[in-house]
């Protein structure tokens, strides 16, 4: 099912054993654009502390109670590995959290999460040992690909012939926590219109000039079909989105699309 991610946003998180607090954002992928990690607010219990958590432990996602059930227990969260999720996660950071909690590393499969396609379900094996562990995290490089949505969100995206409007969130599918679609805000072309785009028509983005490059017109993305978020987006949407901009969709195989 296809979510406005805004929607995570104060979740309350289950574990096994009782309550670890509430979604505070996410970091994704800026190459796959996945959603890889969930940030959480854990409250009085620890501190304050936030902690990450992967999409491998997600059990379940109830949105009409705002809640998200984990199979991981309080002391598990506890004993994983410090990472400032103020600063930018590194790939050793990332290594070393996936490992202590005995998850496979995303980057080492073929699929979107690395040896499956869906997180959920995975079965998980038992942590490694510490010495085999901490092998695996010193050969891991620093570079990581991970970004906060929350810092991302109101970059300025660029048309191939000029501005169009800013990132103002992102649509995800629950399932394999892939992002599907950027929300763009067109407020410099009329007040309150939103369009979707998809993360693969995206040339690049610079983390420097806080912009988003974007393969279309400025005329194409404004003639684009509204996105309201209060209105679930169906398949017929999705089928007018992508004729609209003369794409095809991400769930027909490019082969299938070639040879149509």
């Amino acid at each position: 099912m296809l979510i406005n991610a805004r929607q995570f946003k104060g979740l309350l998180i289950q574990a096994k054993d009782g309550e670890l607090g509430t979604v505070d954002q996410f970091y994704f992928d800026d190459e796959t654009w996945a959603i890889r990690y969930l940030t959480v607010e854990t409250g009085d219990w620890l501190g304050s502390r936030r902690v990450l958590i992967s999409p491998f432990s997600v059990v379940h996602i109830n949105w009409q109670a705002k809640r998200l059930d984990v199979s991981l227990t309080k002391k598990q969260v506890e004993n994983s590995p410090d990472i400032n999720t103020r600063q930018t996660v590194s790939r050793q950071h990332e290594a070393e959290y996936l490992g202590s909690m005995g998850y496979p590393y995303y980057w080492g499969g073929p699929y979107l999460w690395g040896p499956a396609y869906y997180p959920g379900g995975l079965a998980i094996p038992k942590a490694s040992p510490t010495e085999a562990l901490s092998d695996r995290v010193r050969r891991e490089s620093t570079d990581s690909h991970l970004r906060s949505a929350e810092v991302v969100t109101g970059y300025h995206m660029e048309a191939i012939d000029g501005e169009i409007g800013h990132l103002d969130g992102f649509v995800m599918d629950d399932e394999t926590w892939a992002i599907r679609y950027i929300e763009v805000a067109t407020r410099n072309w009329w007040p309150g219109k939103k369009v979707l785009i998809s993360p693969e028509w995206i040339e690049r983005v610079s983390w420097t000039d806080s912009k988003v490059y974007v393969g279309l017109s400025r005329e194409a993305i404004k003639s684009g079909p509204e996105y309201v978020e209060s209105i679930p987006i169906t398949r017929e949407y999705e089928n007018k989105l992508y004729l609209h901009y003369g794409r095809p969709p991400y769930w027909i195989p490019e082969h299938e699309h070639m040879s149509a």
